[in-house]
């Protein structure tokens, strides 16, 4: 050898793996955030279709209620990897929607979307305290 040391030093190698290790505890919780995000975004426009489709209802029904004999054009809205959809508390002039959370999304702090049409009124409210989950 010519007396050069080739390679990396302990230190500029512990240097480069603290650098990384700060770099990801900060990277890792925006990404997973980010990706939470998008996946509310898919229930709030579920929410928002299933509620066009109770209005389509509506426009050739006298009741948002799907009454007897239940018809099979009923709006509904299938399920995804991450939101059950449900429409209940139907009456002649309001209904409930509620997107329920499942899989990777059931410990979303946002909690359940629950949209409300009540005499004219819309309600967009989740089942926790944390504020602007539908403007996010």
């Amino acid at each position: 050898m010519n007396g050069k040391s080739r390679g990396f030093t302990l230190i500029e190698l512990m240097t480069v793996v603290a650098l990384a290790a700060i770099i990801l505890t900060i990277a890792i919780p925006a990404f997973t955030e980010q990706l939470a995000k998008s996946r509310r975004a898919d229930a709030i426009s579920g929410l928002q279709s299933l509620a066009l489709q109770m209005e389509r209802w509506r426009a050739d029904n006298p009741t948002y209620a799907n009454t007897s004999p239940a018809s099979a054009n009923y709006p509904t809205l299938t399920a995804t990897d991450n939101y059950a959809f449900r429409v209940s508390g139907q009456t002649a002039t309001g209904y409930t929607l509620t997107a329920s959370r499942q899989g990777a999304q059931s410990s979303d702090r946002c909690g359940n979307f629950i949209y409300t049409f009540a005499a004219g009124t819309v309600t967009k409210t989740n089942t926790t305290t944390v504020q602007r989950c539908w403007n996010d």
